[in-house]
């Protein structure tokens, strides 16, 4: 699980959670295929390869274009989505410092694992507990996401939920990626690679 491919799945994890943050921060909406396969991603603790955990490459189909065309230059480039992936990254490094913090939200995600038994993936519920997680962990780290968007859509508590539990999703790929091998030279250095390398998972994807 070290691979450059491997790491190129987890970053396109993070990214698409990043994205789908965005996109209903700004207009409520979202890909719900998209949000599927990212909140299945904190359930998968001991898959069998790094795509698995996704549900397989569709599973980060969003996440791997915007690499390949927002890293490449082919699309411009948002700010917004960058900013949320730093963060993560961040975050995520912080997370490694609180090993307590850390073990709240295995139990928690374990928690909302057996109410899956009763009520699918994407249900309020579920979505609800996750972002709960988010908000007693995660977000009591420094410094804290500011999620931008649109006030009509972030006072809806629905999407806040979908929000917090996507950006719980980002800091599982985070972690996923840095399990990888991944490390924060090669996002300064390897972004050619990078978008070349998602362009052949793409191509997998549609063959």
């Amino acid at each position: 699980m070290n691979s450059e491919r491997d790491r190129c799945i987890a970053m396109g994890g993070l990214f698409q959670s990043a994205a789908l943050v965005a996109k209903i921060a700004h207009s409520g909406m979202t890909d719900s295929s998209a949000i599927e396969s990212s909140i299945y991603s904190l359930f998968q603790i001991n898959a069998d390869s790094v795509e698995a955990v996704y549900g397989g490459l569709p599973g980060v189909a969003v996440g791997l274009k915007i690499i390949r065309d927002e890293v490449a230059g082919k699309k411009k480039h948002n700010i917004e989505v960058s900013r949320y992936v730093i963060s993560l990254l961040h975050l995520e490094r912080q997370l490694k410092k609180h090993p307590e913090m850390l073990r709240e939200i295995q139990t928690g995600i374990e928690q909302a694992t057996q109410r899956l038994e009763h009520f699918p993936m994407l249900h309020t519920n579920i979505l609800a507990q996750l972002a709960g997680i988010y908000a007693e962990t995660i977000s009591t780290l420094k410094p804290r996401i500011m999620v931008q968007g649109e006030p009509l859509h972030l006072q809806n508590p629905d999407n806040v939920n979908r929000i917090r539990a996507l950006l719980l999703s980002g800091i599982r790929s985070a972690m996923l990626w840095r399990q990888c091998g991944g490390n924060r030279l090669q996002i300064l250095l390897g972004r050619k690679r990078m978008a070349e390398q998602a362009d052949r998972l793409l191509d997998e994807i549609q063959a």
